[in-house]
C-alpha cells in the first residue's frame, strides 16, 4: 500500500513541480516583466529549488560521446551486447580514424565493470567508465529497474546475479580470449563467488579481479549500514520494506524493495550534508554562479535517480552478506543455471590477480571489509595480490572524482597491465604514479611492492539495507 501512496503523491506533485520550473524561468529571465521586479533572482531561485525537490528523476544516460587518446578524439558508441531480463551487458565501443590510434585500441585490455545493484543506476559509474576508456576496452553491467520487468520474466535471486556475471565473463572470454573484472561496491561479493565457482569447475578465470569498496566481510569495522542489518531480522525486512509494484508499471505485482525507500535511506545517513548542499545551490543561483549550480544539478540528477530491486535478490543479499556472512564462513551454496547447488570456494582461485581498493573515510563499508578478500583467496600467490587504501577518500571518492582519477586509476591501470598477457602488449604509456598514488611506496610498482610485503590490508562497501 505504501508504494501506491507514494506514486499517488508523486503524481499529484508533478504539475506543481512543472509550474515551479516555468515560474523560475520567468523570474530568472531579465527580458520579462517578472524578471525586472525586485528580488526576482531570489524568487527564481526558490522556485527552481522547489522544482528540483518535487520532480521525478528518470534514469540518466551515460552521455560519453568521446575520449581523448594520444591527442586524438576517439568517438564512443554505446551498444547492448547481451540483453537479459534484469540486466544489459553494455559496451562502449571506440572508433578512430588515425591508424596508429586504431592499432593501439586493438591491443588494450578488456575490462568488465560490474556495477552495483544497490539502488542507483550503473550511470553512477560514469566517471569510472570515462576514465577507463582511455586505456581499456570497457563493458559494464547495466541493471534494469525491477518495476519495469514483467512478472512473466520470473524472479531474480542473488544466485541469478552470480550466474549473470559468469555468463558475461564467458562471453568476453569467447570473444577476446580472456578479460579483467572490476567490481565496484556491492558486486564484490557476487563477483568473487562467480570467479570462485568458475575456478572450482576448472574453467578459465579472469586475468585479474579489482574489488573496490565492497562488503566481503561485513563484520569488520561495521557502519550504520551493517548495524541495521544485524539488529533487524530477515522477517522484519520482508514485512517492512518489501512492496508490490503498482499497476501503472510493466512490472505490476512484482515484489520489490522500492527505490524511493532506498533513496530515503541514503538521505537519512547524511541529512545535514544534503540540506546544506541544497541551501548552497539556492545561494549559487542568487549569485549567478552557474558553474556551481550546474555541478549541483549533475550530482543530484544522478543521486536522486533510483531503481527498484527484486525482493528475492534484496532479502537474500541481506541474509547472505550482512547477517549470516556465508562467504567468509564458507557456507554459501549457489544454484547454477542447471539448478544444482555449488559451494563457493574462493581458495580455489589460483590464476587470477587480486587488487582490493578502499577509501580511508568510507562511511558505508568500514575498513577491512574489502581487504578480507585476500584472507579468502589463499590459492593466489602473494605476489599476485595487492591492496590500496586511498587516503582522504570516502565511499564515492574511490571510483569517481579527482581522487579516483589521480590516485586510484593509476594503480588500477598498472595492476591490469601487469596481468595482461605479454603477447598483448600494454596499451599506452603508463600514467606516472605520484606519491599519493603509489600503493606501498612512492617508487615501487604494485607487483614489485607485493614481493616486498606480505601485508594484506583494506576497507569496503556494498549493497545493504540503506546503501
Amino acid at each position: 500500500m505504501l508504494y501506491q501512496i507514494y506514486e499517488t503523491q508523486r503524481a499529484l506533485m508533478e504539475p506543481f513541480s512543472d509550474f515551479a520550473q516555468v515560474t523560475a524561468k520567468l523570474f530568472a529571465n531579465p527580458t520579462t516583466p517578472l524578471g525586472q521586479l525586485p528580488m526576482s533572482q531570489r524568487v527564481a531561485a526558490a522556485y527552481d529549488l522547489m522544482h528540483r525537490l518535487g520532480k521525478d528523476y528518470e534514469k540518466p544516460e551515460f552521455g560519453i560521446r568521446y575520449v581523448d587518446i594520444n591527442d586524438q578524439h576517439v568517438a564512443i558508441h554505446e551498444r547492448v551486447e547481451i540483453d537479459k531480463p534484469f540486466c544489459e551487458l553494455r559496451r562502449f565501443k571506440r572508433y578512430a580514424d588515425d591508424p596508429n590510434t586504431l592499432a593501439l585500441l586493438k591491443t588494450q585490455p578488456v575490462v568488465l565493470i560490474v556495477a552495483p545493484l544497490s539502488g542507483h543506476y550503473a550511470t553512477l559509474l560514469r566517471d569510472t567508465v570515462r576514465t577507463m576508456l582511455k586505456d581499456h576496452k570497457v563493458y559494464i553491467t547495466d541493471w534494469k529497474n525491477a518495476r519495469l520487468v514483467p512478472v512473466s520474466e520470473g524472479e531474480f535471486h542473488l544466485d541469478d546475479y552470480v550466474n549473470y556475471v559468469q555468463a558475461f565473463i564467458r562471453h568476453l572470454q569467447k570473444q577476446y580470449g580472456n578479460c579483467h573484472v572490476m567490481s565496484v561496491c556491492q558486486p564484490t561479493v557476487p563477483v568473487l563467488a562467480a570467479v570462485s565457482l568458475m575456478a572450482t569447475r576448472g574453467e578459465t578465470t579472469p586475468l585479474s579481479m579489482t574489488m573496490m569498496g565492497g562488503p566481503i566481510d561485513a563484520r569488520k569495522s561495521p557502519t550504520a549500514v551493517n548495524t541495521l542489518a544485524v539488529h533487524r531480522s530477515y522477517e522484519w525486512f520482508e514485512n517492512n520494506v518489501i512492496y508490490r509494484v503498482p499497476s501503472t508499471f510493466p512490472g505490476a505485482g512484482r515484489r520489490v524493495y522500492p527505490g524511493f525507500l532506498q533513496h530515503t535511506g541514503f538521505i537519512a545517513m547524511n541529512p545535514d550534508r544534503h540540506a546544506s548542499s541544497h541551501y548552497d545551490y539556492f545561494k549559487d543561483l542568487i549569485k549567478g554562479d552557474n558553474e556551481s549550480a550546474e555541478a549541483h544539478r549533475k550530482f543530484y540528477d544522478e543521486y536522486n535517480a533510483v531503481l527498484d530491486m527484486d525482493a528475492h535478490y534484496y532479502l537474500e543479499t541481506i541474509n547472505t552478506v550482512f547477517q549470516e556472512f556465508k562467504l567468509v564462513h564458507g557456507t554459501w551454496d549457489v544454484r547454477n543455471e542447471s539448478g544444482e547447488l555449488e559451494r563457493v570456494r574462493p581458495q580455489d582461485i589460483k590464476t587470477t590477480g587480486l587488487l582490493t581498493v578502499e577509501g580511508e573515510l568510507d562511511d558505508i563499508s568500514g575498513c577491512g571489509q574489502t581487504r578480507a578478500a585476500h584472507d579468502l583467496c589463499t590459492g593466489i600467490d602473494a605476489v599476485e595480490q595487492h591492496h590500496y587504501e586511498v587516503k582522504g577518500a570516502g565511499h564515492y571518492g574511490i571510483f569517481s572524482g579527482r581522487r579516483w582519477r589521480e590516485m586510484v586509476y593509476p594503480v588500477v591501470k598498472t595492476f591490469i597491465q601487469d596481468h595482461q598477457p605479454r603477447s598483448q602488449p600494454p596499451s599506452a604509456q603508463p600514467i606516472a604514479d605520484g606519491p599519493a598514488a603509489a600503493p606501498v611506496t612512492a617508487s615501487t610498482p604494485p607487483k614489485q611492492a607485493a614481493r616486498k610485503s606480505t601485508k594484506r590490508a583494506g576497507s569496503g562497501s556494498g549493497t545493504s539495507p540503506k546503501a
